[in-house]
């Protein structure tokens, strides 16, 4: 009889030992998915926590939800960034500037890149008038509900001419640098951008789309980039 209940207790805990093993097969297999995706931290957070008590894994269908939550969440920014992009190309055309402020969805987010002498003249900083209107309308449409959260970037790039007779400006990184600090300034004093959400760097030449080899491509590289960043780039960028 005493032997009976023994191979009876022994069998119910045979269950026990498998049902651990599949629970630590289970977390292995979830670590190795984040190892070798870009999966971020929220969302791993988010799969840890299934884990968690004692029937976090049998009842595995929150996980599944979650995930699929993510993947419509990054659906509808890519659908965001999409209208936004559609609603300044307009609005680019409608005043004669569409191919001179130029727009394109890319990794970081979308990219509005104002040619040459949209805002500035040459070798010089300060604003166009003709150019505040611009940004007034780029900053209308930037603190609209469904893109005020938004973190921004302004870039100024430049070709790699040398400066020439300007204590203001030696080099081209002061040129950079102060051109995009004056966007950002426009925008936060005049248009009330968020402070918080925005930042500016210069970059000098350093940063080409084209070879500095042509008159032409020159004025390519001469530019103020407006980036919109998506949430996957908010933290990496400066």
């Amino acid at each position: 009889m005493k032997k009976r209940r023994k191979t009876e207790e022994s069998n119910t805990d045979s269950w026990l030992t498998t049902y651990s093993d599949l629970v630590t097969l289970l977390l292995c297999f979830f670590v190795l998915l984040f190892s070798f995706s870009n999966i971020d931290a929220q969302k791993f957070r988010t799969i840890m926590s299934s884990f968690q008590g004692g029937t976090g894994v049998l009842e595995g269908g929150t996980t599944l939800e979650l995930g699929e939550n993510a993947e419509s969440s990054e659906d509808l920014l890519e659908e965001d960034l999409e209208k936004l992009k559609g609603i300044l190309e307009e609005y680019a055309d409608s005043v004669g500037l569409g191919a001179e402020i130029l727009l394109s969805v890319e990794e970081r987010g979308l990219i509005v890149r104002f040619m040459d002498n949209v805002l500035f003249d040459s070798g010089k900083a300060e604003l166009k008038p003709e150019s505040i209107e611009i940004l007034e309308t780029v900053a209308e449409i930037l603190n609209r509900d469904e893109f005020r959260d938004r973190l921004i970037k302004v870039e100024g790039h430049t070709d790699t001419d040398p400066i020439l007779y300007s204590k203001k400006y030696p080099t081209n990184w002061e040129l950079s640098s102060t051109r995009a600090t004056n966007v950002l300034r426009y925008l936060v004093e005049e248009e009330n951008i968020d402070g918080s959400r925005i930042s500016s760097s210069g970059y000098s030449y350093y940063r080409p789309i084209a070879p500095n080899d042509t008159r032409e491509n020159k004025a390519k590289n001469r530019r103020v980039d407006i980036v919109i960043l998506r949430s996957s780039f908010e933290e990496i960028e400066p």
